[in-house]
């Protein structure tokens, strides 16, 4: 049976579906999974060499961040459900060459890949590169049906969007749990409290000012009316994210008792498990519970107004300058964890 899945990601909508498919396969083998994703060759093209001269730290930090973001998703989709799994990002023009060397590097026994992926000349798993692999591939390629979010149905769009949020949030969350245990460290010098600091302005920014309000306005409101008696649980859920709000407070004051040379490691790294344990209870709740029970009981006009609201947030979401902040910001985060952790 196979023990080491190769999964090829490229940050379309197809891959969070993949990623949850990835994972489903592995939990039932028990295998472990690489992710990989290659990184953009755009200095190859004369508008990414013009960059690349002009800004070389700038264009090879977007290219990293890119790369960072897809993988810490979906590592914190693995790791939720403490699967082995690693990833790796390479740079390259031919995207099929790169996913056959790596299968064969890291001693994989088979590659998990979609049958299509983003188009156009940033595209890594297109239909044509899936191809390749499969003439070119000694090892056993599964090609899984993956359909876009726009190419299935509202409740697959709206549970696509929020399970992606939510693995964004995950990603940051683990970055917090590897501070704290710095923090608890015997002879580690002083935590990067920059980093620290900006990991709780994403948490701020992104799930408790945007991703929160619209589970409970648009989601937790449409299930309670729907399905009665999941109204304690909601209840639950909602109070949660007014708790966290308390939570991300007290790890702000003492980040910046910190700051003033006061002694509270213990202190911060005490508040930031609290929160981080809290989380990661939040999100499995919502996933297990929440959004298994949203599918059976919601209509598909409730699914439609629920995904227009998390792809759109009131116009303010897909394609606007305010969600190209959250992708950057979120790059730029994932960049400096990996920074963080050596890699």
């Amino acid at each position: 049976m196979y023990t080491h899945l190769l999964v090829p990601l490229d940050g379309s909508t197809l891959s969070t579906g993949l990623v949850t498919q990835a994972v489903d396969f592995a939990r039932v083998l028990g295998a472990r999974i690489t992710f990989f994703t290659a990184r953009e060759d755009a200095g190859a093209s004369g508008d990414g060499a013009l960059l690349r001269s002009l800004s070389p730290e700038a264009f090879a930090a977007a290219a990293a961040g890119e790369a960072n973001a897809i993988l810490a998703k979906a590592l914190a989709a693995a790791g939720a459900f403490g699967l082995r799994c690693e990833g790796v990002s390479r740079t390259g023009a031919r995207p099929y060459e790169l996913i056959l060397e790596l299968a064969a590097e890291k001693g994989c026994d088979l590659i998990f890949m979609a049958s299509h992926g983003r188009r156009g000349l940033r595209s890594l798993v297109v239909g044509s590169q899936t191809g390749k692999v499969l003439a070119h591939s000694t090892l056993p390629v599964l090609v899984a049906s993956v359909e876009s979010n726009a190419g299935g149905t509202a409740a697959d769009a709206a549970i696509g969007i929020i399970k992606d949020e939510h693995r964004a949030i995950a990603a940051v969350i683990n970055g917090l749990r590897r501070v704290a245990g710095r923090l608890r460290a015997p002879g580690e010098g002083v935590p990067d409290l920059d980093l620290l600091a900006q990991m709780m302005r994403y948490i701020q920014a992104f799930p408790e000012t945007l991703h929160h309000p619209k589970e409970e306005q648009f989601l937790f409101s449409r299930l309670a009316r729907r399905a009665p008696d999941t109204a304690g649980l909601i209840a639950t859920l909602a109070q949660e994210h007014r708790d966290g709000s308390l939570q991300v407070a007290q790890i702000d004051a003492l980040i910046d008792a910190a700051r003033r040379g006061e002694a509270c490691r213990a202190a911060l790294a005490e508040a930031i498990e609290g929160f981080v344990d809290a989380q990661w209870r939040h999100l499995s709740a919502e996933e297990k519970l929440i959004l298994p029970e949203a599918r059976r009981a919601l209509s598909d006009e409730d699914w439609r107004d629920i995904e227009a609201a998390f792809r759109h947030n009131d116009g303010l979401r897909v394609g606007s300058e305010r969600d190209e902040a959250f992708r950057q910001m979120f790059a730029r985060l994932m960049n400096m964890a990996s920074e963080g952790d050596g890699r």
